[in-house]
């Protein structure tokens, strides 16, 4: 990269631009998977959607291959490149909680576990996937599958509204009536179609939420599972139930989330007799 270029660009860029050797730089390339080891040009640590801007037209003007990092949790390390620019919006993680209207909007660098630290004391939750430190822009962008899925459908289906930077630097709005198509791509296409640098989502209501496991022994697993091809096409949406091995292979495990779930769940424990059971509310 040329680095008068370079210098241009840090000049007007209000986050933090960091280049090989600088101090914080190696730190800015580590994700969650830690087998990754790749070497960007430039990360540009974004404050502020205008930063996310300079970011793409910086890339467009020098022809650098762009990797876009949110939570970096996506395990094959698409938040990092070699040699290019890592836009990297971890910084922008605000979240703002509109109650009345129960609504909430969501800076791209925030995490699942930054949503429901805001949304839990309004008793609202934004249907999301399982694993708190994983990114709220990758997730929802993948589509988004969790525990409330079946009640409230995917992440990307609770989208109303996206902030984007499209690959030609503009900052545009995407939503049902403003570039429609833009934003029916953008739920669940999996990225390529902009840099998105907010979301509002549809918040829903959620009182008690319950979590356990059953567990039972590996020579019951046939029983179990005849039992659960039966007891799935009539269960309710409140509690989602997976089922689960264990990698050493020794029990099956259906799992429960949301709701006043004990009449649900005591048939399960009765038929087989299970080995362990334990949950909480």
């Amino acid at each position: 990269m040329d680095k008068v270029a370079i210098e241009a660009f840090r000049r007007g860029f209000y986050g933090q631009a960091l280049l090989p050797g600088d101090a914080g730089y190696d730190s800015a390339r580590r994700i969650w998977n830690a087998s990754i080891d790749k070497h960007p040009g430039l990360i540009a640590r974004c404050s502020e959607a205008a930063d996310v801007v300079r970011a793409v037209k910086f890339s467009r003007a020098n022809n650098l291959l762009v990797a876009v990092k949110s939570g970096g949790h996506n395990v094959a390390g698409r938040a990092l490149c070699d040699d290019g620019i890592v836009t990297d919006l971890s910084a922008m993680n605000g979240v703002s909680v509109d109650p009345e209207l129960r609504t909430v909007r969501v800076q791209a660098g925030a995490l699942l576990g930054d949503v429901d630290r805001e949304t839990h004391p309004h008793g609202l939750v934004v249907p999301t996937g399982v694993v708190s430190k994983t990114g709220i822009a990758g997730l929802t962008l993948g589509g988004g599958t969790g525990w409330l899925a079946r009640k409230y459908g995917l992440t990307c289906d609770n989208v109303l509204s996206c902030e984007v930077v499209t690959a030609e630097g503009e900052l545009v709005t995407a939503n049902n009536e403003i570039n429609a198509d833009l934003f029916w791509g953008l739920r669940g296409g999996g990225g390529n179609f902009g840099i998105v640098t907010s979301f509002l989502y549809r918040a829903h209501p959620v009182s008690t939420v319950l979590g356990g496991v059953i567990a039972y022994k590996r020579d019951q697993a046939a029983a179990m599972l005849r039992i659960y091809r039966d007891f799935m096409p009539a269960a309710p949406d409140e509690p989602p139930f997976g089922n689960n091995r264990s990698p050493s292979g020794e029990g099956a495990a259906p799992r429960f989330t949301l709701g006043s779930a004990d009449h649900v769940i005591r048939p399960r424990r009765r038929s087989p007799p299970c080995g362990t059971s334990r949950g909480s509310a």
